[in-house]
């Protein structure tokens, strides 16, 4: 039998083709834009970033050096019970189940979200009974100023266990930058706080434990709404300014970068999550080397955004949770932390706690991502973004350090005013539904059965009297806030009046003209709790008989919408909303934007006009401030 040839093993699929370039395709789109800026196609972060629409494979990229090639990031749980009875339930659930470290969270820290563990040597003794903490289990702490004691309890309750620090695998998590950042004060100078830290850090590396025992949290500028760049360059000047004092101690700076780790925020943002892992590696490695320190990969944990979970439609959080943990983990995090899907509710269920563990596990175990070691490297798109990332970075951590430091720019609010800009920007863009919160902001479900919880989130006390130095508090934020209490206005309303407030949905013409607006409508007002209703017929141009306006009398419904295309709103807008005000609608607009027909639609009867870019926000707050006056609530 006579071989094979090498032409019918390895066919040519592509031979007939000329190579496809950047050129070829820039001709098809400008041919589709037809005369439509470019730019149009290029993306902006909160940082300016450009993010273009295409990319080439980025030449002479490397692969960036952080978990051990083929590791799989640790599946840490998050513990915070108030009950520490119950707390050592879960955590033993948790490592029987596919957990492989512990975050205990203690009432008062950063990230505590209202719930916690008690700060005691009790409390320590009970959570931790039948953990096997020498037995390649990690621990992270969550501690604030008034739980700072807990590291020494954890590691008195070690020594009475006869287990050997050396085993032991604890971030303590200092951060007295953190807490002054959160809090928006300080008992004293930061050269009058930091040396108690630093001993304490200094009597636990006595005593054999390895830590590292100070991180620099991410956390604090990204739960206040910063950006990505505003994070990296906080995580710098934090750890920057842990690295001095523990030098000032007498730690040489080989040993010091050691004690200190990164904890970075991962949201549902894909791609810049990744790339801001990616990037923190680079921007520490150039810390190290202006250091005269060899670069050695700096651990980084991650835990998924506060800022991004919902109250309303909170399974959707399943879905941002896992592009989160997908993103931090293929950026290189050595461990992830998952909030459960109904921790902005509450403090999360047994079934909650479980979908956050196998979160990771499914991504790890059936997806394989941590099979390959900086999967993003050569990706045109993320190595640009973390070129950029660094970049922009680098600038802002520049002017932190011109300023004094990360405590002095926090003095002089300089962090806070940079951090408020663009939680500004970010809000007025939730604000007008250009960053979509998908079942709240967008496609909610009125009808939608409330989650489970073991107990409603408390109400937040009011901030205690601050001493000391003040300055700006960098407050924590979730962006679905504003529109949840739009909707908490319409539970309200619901259980006063025995229904929720309606806006009738008016379709004018055929449903090629309609269906789009009405979806959008329909969007737009259950966003804010306004139940939309319509009858499923087309109008006949404001006849007296009009089945529309009939069907609008008996909706129960207060307001009007008219949905249709700008053709038929030329043809039988005015007419419509004459025969609505004869039917009684106090209220009416037009979806879509009205340019020229704009005066006549106004003189004819309609209010407002909602389309894609409106602040609906604004929009959904005056409708209830009209609807509060006229139907007061029983």
């Amino acid at each position: 039998m006579p071989a094979a040839s090498d032409e019918f093993m390895n066919p040519p699929l592509a031979a007939d083709f000329a190579p496809a370039t950047v050129a070829d395709w820039r001709k098809l789109v400008d041919d589709v834009l037809k005369g439509t800026p470019f730019e149009k196609l290029v993306g902006k972060t909160y940082d300016g970033l450009r993010i273009e629409p295409i990319y080439t494979r980025a030449k002479g990229a490397s692969a960036i050096g952080g978990r051990a090639a083929a590791a799989p990031w640790q599946i840490m749980q998050r513990i915070d019970h108030p009950d520490p009875a119950q707390a050592n339930a879960q955590a033993l659930h948790d490592l029987d189940n596919g957990a492989g470290g512990l975050t205990l969270v203690f009432a008062g820290a950063n990230g505590a979200r209202g719930f916690g563990l008690p700060p005691t040597a009790e409390a320590v003794a009970k959570v931790l009974d039948g953990v096997f903490l020498d037995a390649g289990i990690s621990m992270e702490l969550q501690i604030g100023p008034q739980s700072r004691a807990v590291a020494f309890q954890i590691a008195d309750y070690i020594g009475s266990k006869g287990i050997s620090p050396t085993t032991c695998d604890i971030r303590f998590g200092f951060d007295p930058l953190g807490a002054c950042a959160t809090s928006g004060s300080s008992t004293g100078a930061w050269v009058e706080i930091v040396p108690a830290v630093t001993d304490a850090a200094k009597v636990l590396a006595d005593r054999g434990f390895k830590g590292p025992f100070f991180v620099a949290d991410g956390r604090v500028i990204h739960d206040a709404g910063g950006s990505e760049a505003q994070e990296l360059a906080f995580v710098l000047a934090a750890a920057v300014a842990y690295l001095r004092a523990l030098e000032s101690a007498g730690i040489a700076l080989d040993e010091a970068r050691c004690l200190i780790y990164a904890r970075l925020s991962a949201d549902a943002d894909q791609l810049l999550t990744l790339a801001k892992f990616r990037a923190l590696r680079l921007l520490w490695a150039r810390v190290e080397q202006a250091c005269g320190l060899m670069p050695k990969p700096l651990l980084i944990a991650a835990e998924t955004a506060w800022r991004m979970l919902t109250r309303r439609d909170p399974y959707v959080n399943m879905l941002r949770a896992t592009v989160a943990t997908f993103s931090a983990g293929l950026g290189g995090a050595d461990s992830v932390c998952v909030l459960p899907h109904t921790q902005a509710l509450g403090l999360p269920d047994d079934f909650a706690r479980r979908i956050a563990r196998n979160t990771q596990l499914i991504l790890l175990e059936e997806a394989s991502l941590a099979k390959v070691a900086d999967s993003a490297a050569g990706s045109g798109g993320i190595e640009a973004l973390t070129q950029q990332l660094c970049q922009k970075s680098w600038a802002l951590f520049q002017d932190i350090e011109k300023a004094g430091g990360g405590f002095a720019a926090l003095e002089q609010n300089l962090i806070q005013r940079s951090v408020a800009m663009t939680r500004a920007a970010r809000e007025m863009n939730v604000a007008k539904r250009r960053d979509v919160l998908t079942g709240t902001s967008e496609f909610p479900n009125l009808h939608e059965k409330p989650a489970d919880v073991l107990d409603l989130r408390p109400v937040t006390p009011e901030p205690c009297g601050k001493a000391g130095i003040i300055f700006e508090a960098l407050a924590p934020m979730r962006l679905a806030v504003p529109f949840e209490k739009l909707r908490d206005r319409s539970d309200d309303w619901l259980k006063a009046t025995g229904a929720r407030p309606k806006i009738f949905l008016a379709t004018l013409g055929a449903p090629a003209d309609f269906a789009a607006r009405v979806t959008f409508a329909r969007s737009f007002f259950e966003a804010g709790g306004i139940e939309a209703v319509d009858s499923g017929l087309a109008g006949n141009g404001g006849n007296a008989k009009d089945p529309l306006a009939e069907a609008f009398k008996v909706s129960g419904a207060q307001m009007v919408c008219l949905c249709s295309s700008d053709q038929v709103y030329a043809e039988q807008a005015a007419l419509a909303v004459q025969a609505f005000h004869a039917a009684g609608a106090s209220h009416i607009y037009l979806v879509g934007q009205p340019n020229e027909l704009e005066p006549a639609l106004r003189q004819a009867g309609v209010f407002d006009f909602i389309f894609a870019g409106t602040n609906a926000l604004a929009a959904l707050n005056d409708v209830w401030q009209r609807l509060e006056r006229s139907w007061p609530r029983r």
